[in-house]
C-alpha cells in the first residue's frame, strides 16, 4: 500500500500563492510553530495542499532567509562541499545559514558549474579537464610490461607441458598402429595348395618306409607263406 493523499487536489487552490494566503500562514506558524504539514493547511483555514504550505514556507516566507545573490564565499564554500559530499544539498544548505536546497542546487546548475568548466575543472571529480584526457592517452597508448624472469620461467614451464600432453595425447595412436601391425603379423591363412602336396607326398614315403621296415621283400618270405 502506498502513502496516502496529503489533501484532497479536487478542493485545493493551484498557482501562485496570494497575499492574503502568505499571511495566513505565517500568521499561524509564528502563533503554533511548524507542526504537522498534513494538517496544517486545514487549520490555518488554508485551500493548499501540505507539501505547498511546507515548499511555501521553507523557500520564501522564513524570517531568517538570506536574499540577494551568493557571495564569493558562499562559492568557495558551495564547490569545497560539493567536492565532498556530491549532490546532496540539503546537506550543503545545513552549512550555508539562511540558504535553501533548492536554492543552492539551481545557483550550481546555472553558474557555478559553468564556472568551473570555464577555468577548466571538471564539475563532477573536481579535477583538471587536460589532465584527466591526458590520463586517458596514456593509459590507452602504453605498452604492456615485460615479463619478469619468473613469468619467462612459468611460461617456458608451461610451453613444455604442452609439449608433454602433446605426445601424451600422440601416443595411443602410436599404439594402435603397431597393434595394427602385430596384428597383421600373427594372422593365420589358410595353406596353399602346393604345401598340401608335399606334406601328403612327404607323408606317404614315409608309410611306405616304415611298412618296408616292418614287413620283408616278398623274396625273403618262408616258402608255405
Amino acid at each position: 500500500m502506498g502513502r496516502s493523499p496529503c489533501c484532497e487536489k479536487a478542493h485545493t487552490n493551484k498557482g501562485a500563492w496570494t497575499k492574503d494566503e502568505d499571511q495566513r500562514l505565517i500568521s499561524y506558524i509564528r502563533a503554533h510553530g511548524e507542526g504537522n504539514w498534513r494538517s496544517l493547511p486545514k487549520s490555518a483555514g488554508l485551500l493548499r495542499c501540505g507539501k505547498s504550505c511546507r515548499l511555501r514556507w521553507i523557500n520564501y516566507l522564513r524570517p531568517d532567509l538570506k536574499r540577494g545573490n551568493f557571495s564569493e564565499e558562499e562559492d568557495e564554500i558551495i564547490i569545497k562541499l560539493h567536492s565532498l559530499l556530491g549532490n546532496r544539498w540539503s546537506l550543503i544548505a545545513g552549512r550555508l545559514p539562511g540558504r535553501t536546497d533548492n536554492e543552492i542546487k539551481n545557483y550550481w546548475n546555472t553558474h557555478i558549474k559553468r564556472k568551473l568548466i570555464s577555468s577548466g575543472v571538471d564539475p563532477q571529480t573536481h579535477r583538471p579537464l587536460n589532465s584527466a584526457a591526458i590520463t586517458q592517452l596514456d593509459f590507452r597508448n602504453s605498452a604492456p610490461p615485460p615479463l619478469s624472469s619468473k613469468d619467462n620461467s612459468s611460461s617456458a614451464h608451461d610451453t613444455n607441458c604442452n609439449s608433454t600432453t602433446t605426445e601424451e595425447s600422440q601416443s595411443p595412436r602410436e599404439e594402435e598402429s603397431c597393434a595394427g601391425a602385430v596384428n597383421l603379423e600373427l594372422s593365420i591363412g589358410l595353406p596353399s595348395q602346393s604345401k598340401y602336396m608335399t606334406s601328403a607326398s612327404s607323408s606317404s614315403a614315409e608309410s611306405k618306409s616304415i611298412h618296408g621296415f616292418l614287413l620283408p621283400a616278398p623274396s625273403m618270405w618262408p616258402l608255405g607263406f
